[in-house]
């Protein structure tokens, strides 16, 4: 993918765009659900608030589940997408809290517009923004969460900032992304992203945690963490059997992480 700032902003919106558009299952990032990735739309199905309109099967975690939300707390959800952890987060803080998805992307702010209207919800909005320069107020939100969007933003230390600006003191932040444990082979790094697109943006999993410590969060921990196991059938189709040996004994990896802190 394209390391320039504004091409690689315009890549994912054009792809969050169509996925939008077609509002087709999908795993994360978007790729083509040929093989079982995100697994999380059967984690969503039992959760209070989950809304099938909503949930186009492109998260890598369940960021509401570590966000210590309560009733009457403003919640932030960035790259907001159909709505569907906006609404899992309504279902918590009630109608005395408040909630606001954050997206740049305008197909997928209609599709969580049009699905708020059939809930009703009063208390829950949808704004149109870039997560590196947050359209909203200093310190106005309890919670921050984000799943598997992060990842895609090109300067994860503006992204943080923005996000640690926006919580109030006290605030706790829940992120769930895809982060990398030693450095892919570029064969592999190739295979990785057809099979879970969001690999092409994704940083080591040590520097991802320096940076939130180094934007001012405390408290930075860990919750979940699961390996991206790619289906050998596809790895065999790119790769020789030695690499795929090789591979398999170097530690390398690609992970799913979802990571809390505090302000």
């Amino acid at each position: 993918m394209n390391k320039n700032p504004e091409k690689l902003k315009t890549i994912v919106r054009e792809k969050y765009s169509a996925i939008a558009a077609q509002s087709s299952r999908r795993c994360c990032c978007g790729q083509q659900q040929k093989y079982e990735y995100s697994k999380i739309g059967e984690e969503y199905r039992f959760v209070p608030g989950h809304f099938a309109e909503a949930d186009l099967g492109l998260g890598c975690g369940l960021p509401t589940e570590f966000a210590d939300l309560h009733s009457g707390q403003a919640v932030l959800d960035l790259g907001s997408g159909a709505g569907n952890d906006c609404f899992v987060a309504r279902a918590i803080v009630g109608k005395t809290g408040k909630v606001t998805g954050l997206d740049f992307t305008d197909e997928m702010l209609e599709k969580a517009r049009i699905n708020n209207l059939m809930l009703g919800y009063k208390n829950v909005e949808f704004v149109k923004g870039d997560i590196e320069d947050i359209p909203l107020p200093d310190e106005s939100y309890d919670r921050v969460v984000s799943n598997c969007v992060l990842n895609l933003v090109p300067s994860k230390n503006r992204a943080f900032s923005e996000l640690f600006r926006v919580l109030k003191p006290g605030g706790k932040f829940c992120i769930s992304d895809i982060v990398l444990v030693g450095e892919l082979h570029p064969k592999l790094k190739n295979v990785a992203e057809m099979y879970a697109g969001c690999v092409s943006g994704a940083i080591q999993k040590k520097d991802y945690i320096s940076l939130l410590k180094e934007t001012g969060f405390t408290n930075v921990e860990i919750k979940k963490e699961r390996e991206t196991v790619i289906p050998e059938t596809l790895l065999k189709q790119h790769l020789t059997e030695n690499e795929i040996e090789e591979f398999g004994n170097s530690g390398v990896g690609i992970f799913s992480i979802t990571v809390t802190g505090e302000k």
